[in-house]
């Protein structure tokens, strides 16, 4: 059998449609779409057509999507420029224990230059409950950021709800939703949300060139500084071509993605069912239904989730362990810890993640491939042996 992917989570492969739509930008429509001559109109005319493209499918009006390099950089901006833009109000924010290190860090920063950050805790399944997002406000909170999904258990967070306290309380809301958008309906008003960070390239699309949802009427201060691009909220040349593929992209999400979805939730459940049954001693983490539809997490007792990893790789599987941004430290997954993990269970984690061609017998490989890996990496474990 060829290679397997199943680690849609980490990045996903250029769809050929995506592919194709943006061949042409790098060719004969090169233009800078901030240019007023008939090859930077014409750049300008697919730019702000990917804009109307996005902003239908998030339910958004287009003037409020502001194009950028990714999922960090949004989220840089919206935490850092709500920060400095209502610095005078309050330095308060609030966060959960399980965000993308994306968000992690620049609270981190923002803690180190005189802002208070609460990080709420999650219960076993890894959900934030919006009665502790209330009880953590305070008249000094300025910014709330909870991520729509978790990107290592799959966890979906119950946004509307706390962007209805968030409201009430006239506090500004910020949701990650680089796991979900293209994967499950994301629309910026039934969640109550005033910022919303995404990728392309989770959901089919180009790596370098994301967005960020900023409602109008919004606060937030700009993260880069130079040209008047993007009406002055984030100068840098227009990556034309990165941004025609995210709008193709977004485009076959939104006909493909009930038919997908459908089709990922059949696998998960699969998965999640036979997994437990063909190795004893398998932990499912992450909520057993309110999770993405390609989300499979289990930390496997005795055995670490690396040599798993490396084991099915050499078979032609990927997986991965957590997030791909943190694959290179030794810590266990802060997500797995947060869920009440014990470190020596927490390094045995493997997660995988479905996507739009996966196909079932891969997933029958996948089985029998990983009742192989564990059989023979718990026969060497001492820990195996003494339990």
């Amino acid at each position: 059998m060829s290679k397997i992917y199943l680690d849609y989570a980490a990045t996903t492969p250029c769809d050929p449609e995506v592919l194709k739509a943006m061949e042409p930008y790098f060719r004969e429509r090169f233009g800078n779409a901030s240019s007023i001559h008939t090859f930077g109109q014409e750049a300008k005319r697919a730019l702000e057509d990917s804009r109307q493209s996005l902003a239908l499918f998030l339910g958004a009006k287009p003037e409020e999507i502001v194009f950028t390099s990714g999922g960090t950089e949004s989220n840089n901006h919206a935490i850092k420029g709500v920060a400095y833009a209502l610095a005078k109000k309050g330095n308060h924010i609030i966060t959960s224990a399980i965000e993308h290190h994306a968000v992690i860090e620049p609270c981190c920063f923002l803690e180190k230059n005189g802002f208070r950050i609460t990080r709420v805790e999650v219960d076993k399944y890894g959900l934030v409950s919006p009665e502790d997002i209330k009880k953590a406000i305070t008249d000094k909170t300025i910014l709330i950021s909870v991520m729509h999904a978790n990107n290592e258990i799959g966890t979906i967070q119950p946004i509307a709800e706390i962007g209805k306290i968030a409201r009430e309380k006239g506090i500004c809301f910020h949701v990650d939703a680089v796991q979900t958008v293209g994967h499950i309906p994301v629309d910026v008003n039934a969640l109550n949300v005033d910022l919303l960070s995404l990728s392309a390239h989770k959901f089919y699309g180009p790596k370098g060139v994301g967005a960020l949802f900023i409602r109008k009427g919004a606060r937030i201060e700009p993260l880069l500084h130079g040209g008047d691009q993007e009406k002055g909220r984030r100068a840098s040349t227009y990556n034309t071509a990165g941004i025609v593929g995210l709008g193709k992209a977004i485009e076959l999400c939104r006909e493909k993605m009930a038919a997908e979805a459908e089709f990922q939730i059949r696998l998960r459940n699969r998965l999640i069912k036979e997994i437990p049954l063909r190795i004893p001693e398998v932990i499912l983490n992450g909520h057993p239904e309110k999770r993405l539809p390609n989300n499979v997490n289990f930390s496997i007792k005795y055995i670490e989730g690396e040599s798993i990893l490396l084991s099915l790789d050499m078979l032609g599987i990927a997986v991965s362990t957590g997030s791909a941004c943190t694959s290179s430290s030794l810590e266990p997954s802060h997500v797995l810890l947060a869920i009440g993990l014990p470190h020596e269970i927490a390094h045995g984690s493997v997660r995988i993640t479905l996507g739009r061609w996966t196909k079932e017998e891969e997933i029958d490989f996948l089985l029998a491939s990983l009742v192989k890996v564990v059989e023979k990496l718990r026969s060497m474990s001492p820990l195996y042996e003494k339990k």
